[in-house]
């Protein structure tokens, strides 16, 4: 490999981990741990991505594509890594069930809005709208989970209110974490997509500016979150109208997981160094 490549994938590498070892410390994930995974998805990915066509990747391949031994290859390819597949659907019904309230007008008012639901009945309810939008998943289940985040609250008259545009599970680590392991990985999927030749190039967009005022946080922060609401709101009909699930009628072959991520930043600027990320729209 190129040095200059070399060093931009390690100075990469290095603003990667910076905020994700911060994440490690403070839940008290040890290094060791991390390595071991490391070195795990070096060798899984290795060994499902890297083969050569017509051949059975072998120990010795996958050794001298990832730099371990076959003795560690071998001793990582036996160990069954942690997974949390369970929180991640749940994540995804969740999510799919406040999308459906949002936008159906089947379970809105007359003025358009979403409308307070009872917990059963035949027309206009909450369970119809989980069978709709989740499935076979027992109703009382996301309801419990949308209660727990704060997205749905009781009224008065014991029907069913949604309280938040969105399914963000504040004050939860784990939950948000789980967010944290699909929420990252699709954006580094995209930039990986971005950065092979002859392929056409995803949305991957970003403004920045490195002078901002502390008084003029709170208003950014804001009118970035209203903005980015109202995008995904749009976006999110449109995306809807193309899924099988949402739209029978869509049609069309195969299978894909589609969607947009709009996501606010800020940090402290280090007057010692150079700005973290210029000021001006980037990417592909």
């Amino acid at each position: 490999m190129e040095k200059p490549l070399t060093n931009a994938l390690a100075s990469a590498v290095i603003r990667i981990l910076r905020p994700l070892v911060r994440i490690f410390l403070r839940n008290g994930l040890p290094y060791g741990v991390f390595a071991d995974l490391a070195r795990w998805v070096y060798v899984d990915v290795a060994r499902k991505e890297f083969g050569i066509a017509g051949r059975k990747q072998t120990d010795s391949r996958v050794s001298v594509i990832t730099g371990l031994s076959r003795k560690e290859v071998r001793r990582l390819r036996q160990m069954t890594p942690p997974t949390n597949t369970e929180a991640a659907e749940r994540y995804n019904r969740a999510a799919r069930v406040i999308a459906g309230w949002r936008r159906d007008a089947d379970f809105h008012t007359k003025s358009g809005r979403p409308a307070s639901l009872p917990l059963d009945g035949e027309a206009m309810s909450f369970s119809r709208l989980v069978q709709r939008y989740s499935g076979d998943v027992p109703p009382r289940a996301i309801l419990d989970e949308l209660v727990q985040v704060g997205a749905v609250s009781h009224t008065r008259d014991g029907r069913l209110r949604l309280s938040a545009g969105a399914y963000l599970p504040a004050g939860d680590p784990t939950k948000l974490h789980n967010i944290l392991g699909t929420d990252v990985a699709l954006l580094i999927d995209t930039i990986d997509h971005n950065t092979r030749p002859n392929t056409s190039p995803r949305l991957q967009r970003k403004v920045a500016y490195d002078n901002i005022s502390t008084e003029a946080l709170e208003k950014l922060r804001s009118m970035c979150g209203r903005e980015g609401q109202r995008l995904l709101v749009k976006l999110d009909k449109a995306l809807s109208r193309e899924d099988r699930d949402a739209n029978p009628d869509a049609g069309g072959t195969g299978r894909h997981y589609v969607g947009v991520g709009v996501y606010y930043f800020e940090q402290p600027v280090d007057k010692s160094a150079a700005s973290p990320d210029g000021t001006s729209d980037e990417g592909e």
